[in-house]
This record gives C-alpha cells, sequence and structure tokens, in this order.
C-alpha cells in the first residue's frame, strides 16, 4: 500500500512512527507545508529505509494534492491536517482515484437565528453531498476515523453487534488526568480544533426529533473514568459521533461530552468574549506594515505545540463510548474505552499520549484496507464497518481496549 500523509504536525509524525513498525506499508509520502517538518519526521525513522519519503504540500491546492496523489502512485490519502482543509483533500482524492481518510470532518456553520436549538450546517455535510461521486467512484472515502471520532465509532458498532438487543443511549466520554509542567494553559491537542468543536453549539441527537443543538458546555455530568483517572466533570461539545452514528447503529439518542474542567471552560469563554476565537482575519500593525491575521491563529501561534509537550507531561487519557439499553431483556450499561498513559507512549514512540491515541487509529484502519479485512466503497463512517478486525489488530499494536460494566 502507498499512502500520502498530508500533514506533519503531531498527529502526522505520530502516524509515521507506528507505521514505520508494520509490514502493510509500501511507502508513505509525508507532506507539509513546511518542508523541513516533514522532512524532520521522515529522517526521524532510520529504521524504515527507503519506505517514507518527504514532499512540500499546500493542503489547500486541490490540483496539487490530485499531482501528487497521481505522481507518487499512492492509494489512499490520510488526511492528518486540521479541519480546515477537509474539503480541499476530499475532492483531490476523488479526482485521483484515491482512497480517502481523515480524522476529522468538514466544518460546520451554526443556524443564523436558533444556533442553540437548530442545526445550521452540521460537520460532515459538505462531504455528505458527495457521498454519490464517491460511491460512483469504486472508491472508498472513510471519515471520522481517529480515536474521537473513529474508535468511539468501532465501539458503537460492538455494543449494537454483540453487547445489546437494544440501544437507549450511545454516550462518548472523554476525560484525562493530564498535567503540562510549566504551563498554566497548554491544550494537549491542537487548539484550533479544540476551540472549534467546544465553542459551537453542540449536536444532540433523538431517534424522534432527529440532529438539534443546545448550548456549549450543557448537561454537565461526573463520569468516573477506568485505570485511575476517576471522576471527571463532563459537558457537551460538538462532535461528529453524533452525526455519524445514528447513520449506521440503531439508538434512541446519541451525545459526545468532554472532559474539560471549570479551568479550560473559563479560558475558553474568555477567549471567546474578547473576539479571539474568531477565524475572520483582521489588521494588525507589522514589522514591515499592516498585516492581516486571524485571531484564532494568534492563540494558537502563542501556545505551546502540542506535540512538543510530551516531556513535561504526566498522566493518563481515556476515550470510550458509554452504552445503555437492554441485553436478553435484562437493563445493561458498559463502557468501552482505551486509555494510553503517556509515560508509555513517550518511551515506546517519542509521541505524547494525546496525538498517539489519535494516530494508531487511522493506521489500524490502513492495514485492514492493505489486507482485505477491511473493504468498502462510497462515503463510510468507522460504525459501518465490522468491528472485531479492528479491535482485536489494536490489541496486536500493543495497546489494548477494555470493557467495564457500569453499575
Amino acid at each position: 500500500m502507498r499512502v500520502l500523509l498530508v500533514g506533519a504536525g503531531g498527529v502526522g509524525t505520530a502516524v509515521t512512527r507506528i507505521a514505520a513498525r508494520r509490514d502493510f506499508l509500501t511507502h508513505m509520502v509525508v507532506s507539509d507545508y513546511d518542508l523541513s517538518r516533514a522532512e524532520a519526521t521522515v529522517a526521524a525513522l532510520p529504521e524504515a529505509g527507503d519506505r517514507f519519503s518527504a514532499r512540500r504540500l499546500d493542503a489547500s491546492d486541490e490540483e496539487a494534492v490530485r499531482r501528487v496523489l497521481v505522481e507518487e502512485r499512492c492509494d489512499v490519502l490520510l488526511n492528518a491536517t486540521d479541519p480546515r482543509f477537509v474539503m480541499y483533500l476530499f475532492r483531490a482524492a476523488l479526482a485521483a482515484g484515491a482512497h480517502y481518510i481523515d480524522m476529522a470532518m468538514s466544518l460546520s456553520a451554526p443556524h443564523a437565528e436558533q444556533p442553540y436549538r437548530e442545526c445550521g450546517v452540521k460537520l460532515g455535510d459538505g462531504q455528505f453531498e458527495l457521498a454519490d461521486l464517491w460511491a460512483d467512484s469504486g472508491r472508498l472515502a472513510l471519515v471520522g476515523m481517529g480515536v474521537e471520532p473513529g474508535l468511539s465509532d468501532v465501539f458503537a458498532r460492538y455494543a449494537a453487534d454483540e453487547l445489546f438487543d437494544e440501544i437507549e443511549e450511545i454516550g462518548v466520554r472523554d476525560g484525562a488526568n493530564l498535567t503540562v509542567e510549566g504551563y498554566e494553559f497548554a491544550p494537549s491537542f491542537n487548539i484550533w480544533t479544540t476551540i472549534e468543536e467546544c465553542l459551537n453549539p453542540p449536536v444532540v441527537y433523538e431517534q424522534d426529533r432527529g440532529w438539534f443543538t443546545t448550548a456549549p458546555f450543557s448537561e454537565p455530568e461526573v463520569f468516573d473514568f477506568p485505570e485511575g483517572i476517576g471522576p471527571v466533570e463532563c459537558v457537551n461539545v460538538e462532535h461528529e459521533e453524533v452525526l455519524l452514528i445514528p447513520r449506521w447503529v440503531d439508538a434512541r439518542r446519541v451525545t459526545f461530552k468532554y472532559g474539560l474542567g471549570d479551568d479550560f471552560i473559563a479560558k475558553l469563554k474568555t477567549l471567546h468574549a474578547l473576539g479571539l476565537d474568531s477565524t475572520a482575519k483582521v489588521t494588525v500593525q507589522g514589522e514591515d506594515g499592516p498585516v492581516r491575521v486571524s485571531p484564532r491563529d494568534v492563540v494558537a501561534a502563542c501556545l505551546p505545540d502540542p506535540a512538543t509537550l510530551g516531556e513535561r507531561m504526566t498522566g493518563k487519557t481515556c476515550a470510550g463510548t458509554w452504552v445503555k439499553g437492554v441485553k436478553n431483556g435484562a437493563p445493561r450499561e458498559v463502557y468501552l474505552y482505551h486509555v494510553v498513559d503517556n509515560q508509555w507512549s513517550m518511551r515506546e514512540y517519542g509521541s505524547q499520549a494525546v496525538v498517539w491515541q489519535t494516530a494508531v487509529n487511522p493506521v489500524v484502519a490502513l492495514e485492514l484496507l492493505a489486507n482485505g479485512a477491511w473493504s468498502g466503497k462510497g462515503l463510510l463512517g468507522p460504525e459501518a464497518l465490522p468491528p472485531r478486525p479492528f479491535l482485536d489488530l489494536l490489541t496486536a499494536y500493543g495497546s489494548p481496549w477494555g470493557q467495564r460494566e457500569q453499575e
């Protein structure tokens, strides 16, 4: 399998370190707008021989991306950029006749009049508009194949297939006890994406109502996370699982809640109050005259790169799917989860826990596509494919998942 990886940031770099240990990969072209970053990612893989190469590539240049896919004879485009570039890469892969995988879907836009009640443009709507073209192409667009969305969706399908006869609610719950020494505010994941998903109106799905929105940080609940993480308050956050799971899994309600903490929420609210979450460019005075820049990009530039925080970070991160329903006539609740200890991921791969946990899942998916255990055409979410091969292979990668019966 030949893969074009677009984006050599923290997650993209972790992808290469994981994929380099697997023999399904014939070649991976590591591309980034910053060629030196792509080159550094490849140079850090001396054991991989000539299976990795670096190229400069602008993710917003559809024709350039299409051309590289064809020139490099790539079977798959793996998108490891932030959601702003999804549609460019999605269309480029379609035009090139390549398969496509991403870890986050096309951006949403709030309803103009009732943003905290009705959906406007939903996450992934831009991609689903092209679903028929993907089906006609005979190629697969596997969307939302990170950890959340991604593994969380696989858990939802596994629960529906093997653990429940009827499902009342599927709730993705994410929490951690990670701390970063020396920083008062150092998000462990891309702040651009974090602002987008946390400050947008969260989406909830109910079978008799469809998709609707609530206010940011609504419906707080305390969820007890496994393996020593413990209780964390979680709140509603906009996320792809709520838009994907109901398309393929029968459940009366689907939610996503993230353990942010009061301090993190307060900082996000302050950014919003000051307009620093905006992506609209403003004019500021630079050394050589006026410069146009978006406030959110300035915030991102002022914060440390999450990929560089691993040495200062301690603790664990947990991604999982809580499911409530009925099995054999009796009520049942389970939590299917995946925990990564930062000390382990840094020792084994040199990548901090959050980016490593995100990166391992698309690599597992690539291997399943390469060996034929997963196949399909058109636009599919992870929950549309058989879960057992994925969960078994994830364990074989040395990062097992868990299942806890809820009392």
